[in-house]
């Protein structure tokens, strides 16, 4: 009897200790977000790379979309984000686009991805069905290590009209994600 009862003190003990940890490890996250930008996950100035913050020059390369994307749930073809991101680029004028991949410093490879693909061709199935998500992995061109990489959701919508705008907000998002990891934006204030 003595024994369970050691046993059972012993489990309260540890239960009540258990959040300790988690709180911990919370605290550090809070103050880790607070050291990037916007807490959209970036890391400081000074632990990004060089290469990124010196590039004057990027090559856009299309890695395509996975397939059920198009015509439905959003309008156009599997070219439509490449050429939105392309626009967004070029009109912000921060980096100069060039058609070779040997002439930039910087190559982003841009996907349009499906996870697992869509269960139906409708994306009215909400959360359970997977949010559509743009890619951009930035390669160092000289070596052609990957310096980085950004993701973007599509948010789910009921309408094609939303789907589309959807489709733009998460280009127009991929593009400053860009900008502002190659240090071309202001560090967000506090």
């Amino acid at each position: 009897m003595k024994s369970k009862l050691h046993f059972i003190a012993r489990l309260v003990l540890l239960v009540s200790l258990l959040p300790l940890p988690i709180a911990a490890a919370a605290q550090k996250l809070r103050f880790s977000d607070t050291n990037t930008s916007a807490g959209r996950g970036y890391a400081p100035a000074d632990h990004v790379p060089a290469a990124l913050l010196a590039a004057k020059t990027i090559f856009l390369s299309n890695a395509g979309a996975d397939s059920g994307l198009f015509p439905q749930p959003f309008s156009g073809d599997p070219n439509r984000g490449y050429a939105a991101l392309y626009a967004a680029l070029q009109a912000s004028g921060r980096h100069e686009l060039v058609d070779d991949p040997a002439k930039a410093d910087l190559v982003l490879e841009l996907q349009l991805k499906a996870p697992y693909g869509p269960t139906s061709g409708s994306k009215q199935n909400g959360a359970s069905d997977p949010l559509p998500m743009f890619r951009l992995v930035i390669y160092d061109r000289p070596t052609h290590y990957v310096l980085w990489a950004v993701s973007e959701s599509i948010d789910v919508a009921l309408l094609q009209k939303t789907h589309d705008k959807n489709f733009d907000q998460a280009v127009m998002d991929l593009a400053f994600d860009f900008d502002q990891v190659t240090g071309k934006l202001p560090p967000p204030k506090p």
